[in-house]
Order: structure tokens, then C-alpha cells, then sequence
């Protein structure tokens, strides 16, 4: 009893008092509530330790989930995982002061031999395998350079069956920016690369949450504290959280984007 007496003021302040940080100079306030209604998707419950490790994500990495940067997955019992988009990897790459282009494309097996194929659009008789990226850092010798197989990427779904070319080269991109700047995008995944169990084809930010991004609609810091936890979320067990380690750790190993 007295430990549960205890906690009720942590759960309460996790819950209604957000955290703020500065994203391209602009405020982004996030509260559990604000993730927990707004940037969760899926028939899950999330857990007070994948708010707090999606909380720290966004913030040690200076993503704006309010523009569709960043948002958690969550299926049943299964771990929630926290989908970054690719605009937000190219976004960081735009941004490094060592980050000298790309190049990328598809790979396809032509007459019986691969071929390198830039941009996604191939010829009628070529068979898609994958997709390659070539990352370019001034203080690289040679680019960084990723090959990935199409049979280890697609997942089967509408997106990847009706525009398999731009997924493919789409997840080359993101694998290679990985590659080349690991000190700040190697904790971060999109949903073409993430292990996460969807139900549904694809999925979709609310359009509220681009009409009423940081307004008052969702600013939940002045609202009654209520002595229970939502009834749309579940005790954390406080096991480890390594991604929020992993972003930490990153953060200290050097400047970011």
C-alpha cells in the first residue's frame, strides 16, 4: 500500500506535465496524455515505459511528432515500437555539416546479371531484387553504400504491392543515412525497416494532429490531475528501456544534425 501511495504523484506528473524541447526553433510540448491520444497507433496499450522512451526519442533526437516525424505502434501484448518517417532522416542528413549527397536506386537482374538501375523505374522484362543508396561524407574517402534484398523488406502490403521500386529504394535511403551518421540516427526506424506487427495496410497521422499541433486543444498542462491512471494504458514493469539508453548514448558521442 505504501508504495503504490508513493507512486501516484510520478504517474501523475508522467501523464499531465509535458516535456518541452526547441525542434528548427519552435517548442514542441509532449505529456503522456498528448502521446497517448494523439500520436499512438493501433489496438494496444501503451505502457508508462514506451511513453517515456518515446518521450526521449523525440526529444534527445529533436523530432517533431506533431509533423508526422515520430509516432508509436502498438499491437496487443506486443512491444510497442516508435516509427520514425523518412522525411526526418533526410531532414538530419540535409542538416550535417559532412553530408555531401546521395545517389540511389533499384537493383534488378537484367540477362542474367545485376544492375544497378538509378531512381525506381525499370525496364518491362527487368525482375526487381532490391534496392542500393551511396551516402557522401566530406571526411569519407569512399561513400557508404547499401544493398538491400526486396524478399527481406516487403512486407506484403498495398504500399509495397503497388509501388514496390519506390519502397525498396525508399528503405536503401534510410538504411544508408543510418550507416553513415550512426551517432544520431541509429536508434531510429521507420515502418519499412522496424519489426512491427500491423494490422492494418498502412498507417495514418490524424489529420487533428497537423490542424492542432501544439494548440490548446491538446495542451493538456492546466487540466485536473486525476488520481488513476487512463484507462487506455497499462502499468510499466520498469524493465530496461535500451533505445532510450541507445539515444543517450548517442547524443554524448559527438554533435548532430
Amino acid at each position: 500500500m505504501t508504495n503504490q501511495v508513493a507512486q501516484q504523484p510520478a504517474q501523475r506528473t508522467i501523464w499531465n506535465t509535458p516535456v518541452k524541447f526547441q525542434v528548427n526553433g519552435e517548442e514542441v510540448k509532449l505529456s503522456g496524455n498528448t502521446v497517448m491520444n494523439y500520436l499512438v497507433r493501433g489496438n494496444g496499450k501503451v505502457s508508462e515505459q514506451e511513453v517515456v522512451m518515446f518521450t526521449n526519442l523525440c526529444k534527445f533526437q529533436k523530432l517533431n511528432p506533431f509533423l508526422n516525424e515520430a509516432y508509436l505502434v502498438k499491437f496487443g501484448g506486443q512491444p510497442a515500437s516508435i516509427i520514425v518517417s523518412k522525411e526526418a532522416f533526410m531532414k538530419r542528413a540535409e542538416n550535417h555539416p559532412k553530408y555531401k549527397g546521395l545517389e540511389a536506386g533499384i537493383v534488378v537482374e537484367r540477362n542474367g546479371e545485376l544492375v544497378d538501375v538509378e531512381g525506381a523505374i525499370k525496364l518491362k522484362n527487368d525482375l526487381l531484387i532490391g534496392g542500393w543508396c551511396k551516402v557522401y561524407r566530406e571526411d569519407r574517402k569512399t561513400p557508404i553504400v547499401v544493398r538491400i534484398a526486396l524478399e527481406e523488406f516487403s512486407k506484403g502490403q498495398a504500399t509495397w504491392k503497388q509501388m514496390p521500386l519506390t519502397m525498396i529504394r525508399k528503405s536503401a535511403i534510410v538504411n544508408a543515412l543510418r550507416e553513415a551518421f550512426p551517432e544520431t540516427l541509429g536508434a531510429m526506424y521507420t515502418e519499412d525497416d522496424a519489426d512491427v506487427n500491423k494490422s492494418n495496410d498502412d498507417f495514418s497521422i490524424q489529420a487533428e494532429i497537423q490542424q492542432n499541433a501544439n494548440s490548446e486543444t491538446i495542451d493538456i498542462v492546466e487540466e485536473e490531475m486525476d488520481e488513476t491512471l487512463p484507462p487506455n494504458v497499462q502499468e510499466a514493469d520498469y524493465e530496461d528501456i535500451p533505445q532510450v539508453e541507445e539515444v543517450q548514448e548517442s547524443q554524448n558521442d559527438g554533435p548532430g544534425f
